[in-house]
């Protein structure tokens, strides 16, 4: 799913229902304050949250502060078990196939958009083929990749020769076909991802209102939003859903610094906190009177590198990047700033998946062990650190990554002997760290938290390392890797599929396409006003079954 902060997304228009129109505002700051709403189902609850990089358009919202709003003003064909993560229909009442290429999908009855528009087959249809157009420029077009006709929609150079994906047909009120380019058998657990989610007539007709404020079809709608502050939104009470969410709404509140979330979080002037600053994780639990939350999540922490920089694309490169690996101490880091929170990775997926889902513990080998000699050899044997100094850029904003950083830099400076070598790179906030990368600004190892978009061991290694792939945010490619990656989607037997996904991932292992760092665990506090509060496997709040006090 996402580069983690971790991660996607940001905001547009929507007709409001009258009753949510009404509801109360409170007044409140990213610095906590304002009167305290009221409790039971109406209560408002406060958030932290940082702004998305981009308006909240499905398609392309690919992080995770986006992501986090999209989950709570839409539904897709089907939505990730807040759980197990496993996926489950929800607007889809079928999807039938018999050959893992041909799908005809049924579009349960009676859903409606907040603004009172049906959703129906072309709902579906019409966003998918406007989330794949090359002209829509939309960062996650490349998940329709699969779809018929893609190539003529969205061509790799030159402009479109079709309008829409010739895979797609809507074939009544409530039903449309599906063709795929080739055999893909867990093509349906993927519409759990947002990019899937159907858009109203409002979003094509009145685009520029749409993006102000978004109108979606989940248990909340946008009241909302004044970007660097704060997202305002409330309860849809004619939600048809059978997630309907147990409290009046939720302030999404913009920090620029965890540490002044969680000091808004322990004077009550915050009532969610949903990512711990490592400084506070040794205070947390007193602080908190055990309303702490710490739960593995699909999340992993690596560096990437700009392979559209020559000087990190050359043979002797590979060497370079595995001693930098092995010059980390991911122990030493995870247990004295992360407090048990990250466990040091041994491969490019995650925990959450486990064994046949497609984690391979220890995978990455010697090249993830800390073996200051080794690496010293390696880099030297390399050529060298590129210009002699590296420099790992990071978002400052959000995920004491400072902390981090500095040690990551440390344990490298401390093994290539030169208190030079290695420095951080800060950027104010995320979004401005996501669009340096999109810019292709970056010239040494940036961070690239990766939190999956469904649990699947493809999505944490296609979306990021596939040639031109939507998150491949280093341009990295190697055509072995994606042979392998299209034989395994192929594969109708899960099983075997996992297998070759893993073959996969030892070609980014064998060309240390990217430094794995650590698993992250999930991490929220929240005060005594809430309860029944819960982090799902993508670590993110189910707002919806929180109940307020």
């Amino acid at each position: 799913m996402r580069p983690a902060a971790h991660a996607k997304r940001t905001a547009r228009a929507v007709t409001v229902p009258l009753a949510v129109a009404l509801a109360v505002v409170p007044t409140a700051t990213a610095c906590g304050g304002g009167a305290v709403p009221a409790g039971g189902p109406d209560g408002v609850l406060s958030s932290s949250w940082g702004d998305p990089q981009n308006p909240l358009e499905p398609a392309n919202t690919n992080e995770v502060q986006g992501g986090k709003v999209l989950d709570m003003i839409f539904r897709g064909l089907k939505r990730y078990d807040p759980k197990t993560g496993e996926a489950r229909d929800v607007l889809a009442e079928r999807i039938d196939t018999t050959d893992s290429t041909h799908f005809t999908v049924t579009v349960r009855d009676g859903w409606t958009f907040s603004n009172g528009e049906k959703v129906t087959a072309k709902s579906f249809v019409d966003a998918w083929n406007y989330g794949a157009h090359l002209k829509n420029n939309q960062k996650n077009a490349y998940f329709f990749e699969y779809i018929e006709g893609y190539d003529q929609v969205h061509p790799v150079s030159g402009s479109p020769t079709a309008d829409t994906l010739s895979g797609l047909r809507v074939t009544g009120p409530r039903t449309f076909t599906v063709t795929l380019s080739q055999r893909f058998s867990t093509w349906p657990d993927t519409l759990g991802y947002a990019a899937f989610a159907p858009l109203p007539r409002a979003f094509f007709d009145h685009h520029a209102d749409w993006l102000a404020k978004p109108v979606g079809n989940g248990p909340y709608a946008v009241l909302d939003y004044t970007r660097g502050a704060q997202m305002s939104l409330r309860t849809w009470k004619g939600y048809p859903g059978s997630d309907k969410a147990r409290n009046g709404g939720v302030d999404l509140r913009v920090y620029t610094d965890n540490n002044t979330a969680y000091t808004d979080l322990v004077s009550g002037n915050l009532d969610l906190l949903d990512d711990v600053p490592a400084a506070q994780l040794k205070n947390a639990k007193a602080d908190l009177e055990g309303r702490y939350i710490n739960s593995p999540a699909g999340i992993l922490q690596t560096l990437a590198f700009p392979y559209y920089d020559p000087a990190w694309n050359t043979p002797g490169a590979v060497k370079v990047r595995t001693g930098l690996s092995m010059a980390i101490n991911r122990r030493q880091i995870t247990e004295t700033i992360f407090r048990g929170t990250r466990t040091p990775a041994t491969d490019w997926t995650s925990p959450v998946l486990g064994t046949d889902g497609g984690h391979k513990a220890g995978l990455c080998g010697k090249a993830c062990h800390f073996d200051p000699a080794a690496a010293k050899k390696l880099v030297a044997e390399g050529g060298g650190i590129p210009g002699g100094r590296l420099t790992i850029t990071y978002n400052a904003d959000t995920g004491s990554h400072k902390q981090w950083v500095d040690a990551v830099c440390n344990s490298v400076n401390n093994t290539l002997g030169n208190d030079k070598s290695c420095a951080g790179s800060p950027v104010g906030t995320f979004a401005d760290f996501r669009d340096r990368i999109g810019r292709k600004k970056l010239t040494g190892p940036f961070r690239a938290g990766w939190q999956m978009d469904y649990p699947l061991i493809q999505n944490f290694l296609q979306p990021l390392y596939y040639t031109n792939a939507s998150s491949n945010d280093g341009k990295w490619s190697d055509a072995r890797f994606d042979r392998l990656v299209n034989e395994a989607n192929a594969d109708t037997d899960m099983a075997t599929a996992v297998r070759t996904f893993q073959r996969a991932e030892a070609v980014v292992r064998d060309q240390m396409a990217a430094i794995p760092l650590w698993y992250q665990n999930g991490s929220a506090g929240y005060t005594a006003r809430l309860s029944h509060v819960e982090l799902n496997p993508f670590s993110v709040p189910v707002y919806d079954r929180i109940e307020v006090a």
